[in-house]
Parts: C-alpha cells; sequence; structure tokens
C-alpha cells in the first residue's frame, strides 16, 4: 500500500531527475549525469522507506569490472545506482526501449541493450560490451535473466560470463540482499525496510578459456546466493 500511496511522488521524482540526466549525457557530461542519477535513486528509496546498508566497499577494483548481481524486483536499480560508488554502465533487455523515458535515459546514458530474441543482435551487443569494458567502463548484469519470483538466487546464464572472460576484467559478486523483504508482490505489498548491498571479492578471468563460462557462472552464483542467505 506504501508504494501505491507513493506513486504519484515516484513519478514526479522520475520525470524531474530523468529529465536531468538525459540533458547532461546528451551534452556529454558524464560525472553531473551520474550525480543526478545516484539523487534521482536516493530520493526513490527515501520515499518508500528503504534503508540500504552497503558491505564490502574495500573489495571494488581500481579498473574496470563486470558487476554481477542477483535480480529480485525494480528495487535493483536504485539500490545500484544509489548507493554503488562506480562509473557503470546496464547490460539490459532490449524490451525496455518501448518503455517511455526510461527507453531515453537507457540510450542517452549509454547502456548495453541485449535482444535476446536474436542471437545475432545478443552477440554483436556482447562483443561491443567487451570492447567497452577494454576501453575502462565497467558494466552491471542480472545474470539470471529475470527477477526472482521468491527471491532466491537462480541459475547464472553464461553469456555474462562469456563477456567478462573475453574482456579479461573481474568479476565482481553483488549480493542484494534483503530487497524481497521490502518488495515481496511488487509495488501493491511495498514495506519499509532494510535492504543490504555486499559487494564480494572479484573473481579474475585472466587464463581462463571460453569454455570455462559455465563453471565461473556457478562459482559467482554461490558466493551471491551465499551473500543473500547471510
Amino acid at each position: 500500500m506504501r508504494g501505491l500511496l507513493a506513486l504519484p511522488l515516484l513519478f514526479a521524482l522520475s520525470i524531474v531527475f530523468g529529465l536531468g540526466a538525459i540533458a547532461c549525457s546528451l551534452v556529454g557530461a558524464r560525472r553531473r549525469t551520474r550525480r543526478i542519477t545516484k539523487a534521482w535513486a536516493r530520493a526513490l528509496l527515501r520515499v518508500v522507506g528503504v534503508k540500504v546498508v552497503v558491505v564490502g566497499l574495500p573489495h571494488l577494483p581500481p579498473g574496470a569490472a563486470v558487476y554481477a548481481a542477483n535480480h529480485g524486483s525494480v528495487l535493483d536499480f536504485p539500490v545500484l545506482f544509489g548507493h554503488l560508488p562506480v562509473d557503470f554502465r546496464i547490460i539490459h533487455k532490449r524490451s525496455l526501449y518501448f518503455v517511455p523515458l526510461i527507453n531515453l535515459f537507457l540510450h542517452a546514458g549509454g547502456h548495453i541493450a541485449i535482444d535476446r530474441t536474436n542471437p545475432f543482435r545478443a552477440q554483436r551487443s556482447l562483443v561491443h560490451a567487451a570492447e567497452k569494458i577494454r576501453g575502462g567502463t565497467s558494466v552491471v548484469v542480472f545474470p539470471e535473466g529475470t527477477r526472482s519470483a521468491h527471491g532466491e538466487v537462480a541459475t547464472f546464464k553464461r553469456g555474462s560470463f562469456l563477456l567478462a572472460v573475453r574482456s579479461g576484467a573481474p568479476v565482481v559478486p553483488l549480493s542484494l540482499a534483503g530487497v524481497k523483504g521490502v518488495m515481496p508482490a511488487g509495488l501493491r505489498g511495498m514495506r519499509t525496510g532494510t535492504v543490504r548491498l555486499i559487494v564480494h571479492a572479484p573473481v579474475p578471468t585472466a587464463g581462463r578459456a571460453e569454455g570455462e563460462a559455465e563453471a565461473l557462472a556457478e562459482e559467482v552464483r554461490r558466493i551471491v546466493a551465499a551473500g543473500c542467505a547471510a
């Protein structure tokens, strides 16, 4: 009920901050875009009564990395944009381009769309993402591919880890613990509470072959799941 009551304010905040972030992105003011996006994310979390506790920041690597997180709800995005102190791009499903304003924000911000319905386009997007990482840009991926219905960490798909191996960047597991507790059934069942963002030690990919991507995916999934269960 809290989420439904707050919906008009959430929408207004998204319009104001979203347009500001888009404008800054279009003129190349990346640092200002990041600050606006962070302010937007934290404002949304305050409105719905969600506190975020971040653990493990010393584990953040100095260079570009692939950040792999579990996906429990739409709250994952403001939690990461508001509290992960890294300049990153989201790898997201292409269907988000059909959502007004969100599509402009994603496109202007240089976030990377994956078309899962077209293997050729998906592969081309992964190549593009690998080039960005090698150029120094970190990315955030949700290897489950979709939001978990029950809060359990599902199987991690190998594509994100194939990307990490190809780019040579380390994988940083992220556990978003408690997200399902504050949003068990969408905005209708929204509750106040605390979410923990746990940054785990990077898992290196140097020297790994592409054929090891699936094993790497399972290794990272176990770390993320353990963090969520702790």
